[in-house]
């Protein structure tokens, strides 16, 4: 038995819902992936996949050593890939997930410049705001907003992440503008709908002050608040890498200065990826290129929105 075939055939199984839709993918019959499962099984001799006519599922056993297959073959492609990538400039294909906004706005103007720099570098990127588990998902990096609580990943800073509390000019000249955090409590606060705690805007400067605020749009997308802000509707505590060019063409003002919002100066705009991809080239390539793109301090914090 091929131990590596039998481990890429268990964990394709259950990553494709099937032994039919592992076969397409890994290109075989599916006659030959169920004898490499069934090999391993009968090698470990326990049974790793409770098998039906309409599913295949885990077993309490199967559960544990997925775990483990799929460590072990993520293991496998990072020795093989940081072998071929010892010589000559970095290349191969490179997995990572990007959370959507920011993705939109600072990465994709960028790709093309990056592919011009790196022609041997082949992108597979997945738009996701949710925090995505990298070995399960087979990925080189991802790139977190805030503060990353993961001891097995490595973290690279890449900019800072600074939160801002801002509205429209036409909004503050309505309703004025406030001059401390706990003067929220009476505007109209634009507020997301999924985010715990997200009604109670925190402040730290002069003091540390937690308000509870609120207003007429609810709402769980960032974008969709933003153009609300620049409409009128209130104030929104947003990212600056969202608001920065709303301010500096003035569809958007900054309100309380001298106060820091929300994440602190512990909040970063973070590449992740497991320890054994700390020496892959391509890795490097992309994380370095784009915290060289975005500067220091970056190119959204350059028009004084503080």
């Amino acid at each position: 038995m091929d131990t590596f075939a039998a481990l890429k055939a268990f964990v394709a199984v259950i990553e494709e819902g099937g032994f039919a839709p592992a076969a397409r993918r890994m290109g075989v019959a599916t006659s030959s992936v169920t004898r490499q499962v069934d090999a391993l099984e009968a090698s470990l001799g326990t049974q790793l996949l409770n098998r039906s006519t309409r599913s295949v599922t885990l077993t309490s056993v199967g559960e544990s050593y997925l775990e483990h297959a799929v460590r072990i073959l993520g293991d496998l492609e990072s020795a093989n890939l940081e072998a071929g990538e010892a010589a000559g400039p970095p290349r191969g294909l490179l997995r990572a997930s990007l959370p959507v906004a920011f993705a939109r706005l600072h990465i994709a103007p960028a790709l093309p410049e990056f592919a011009r720099m790196y022609p041997g570098i082949r992108l597979d990127l997945t738009m996701t705001d949710d925090v995505v588990d990298l070995v399960a998902q087979r990925l080189d990096l991802a790139i977190r907003l805030g503060s990353v609580d993961a001891p097995s990943l490595v973290a690279r800073r890449m900019a800072p992440h600074r939160r801002l509390v801002c509205a429209s000019p036409d909004y503050l000249a309505r309703r004025g503008e406030p001059q401390a955090p706990a003067e929220l409590a009476g505007h109209d606060c634009l507020t997301f709908s999924y985010a715990r705690g997200s009604s109670i805007w925190r402040f730290s400067g002069r003091s540390d002050e937690a308000v509870r605020v609120g207003g007429s749009l609810r709402a769980n997308n960032s974008e969709m608040l933003r153009e609300a802000a620049i409409g009128g509707m209130g104030l929104i505590l947003m990212p600056s890498w969202l608001v920065g060019a709303d301010i500096e063409a003035g569809r958007l003002r900054a309100v309380l200065p001298g106060w820091e919002a929300g994440l602190g100066a512990g909040g970063a705009i973070q590449a992740v990826y497991l320890p054994n991809r700390r020496a892959s080239q391509k890795v490097r390539a992309f994380v370095d290129f784009f915290i060289e793109r975005f500067g220091a301090p970056p190119y959204w914090d350059r028009q004084g929105n503080a």
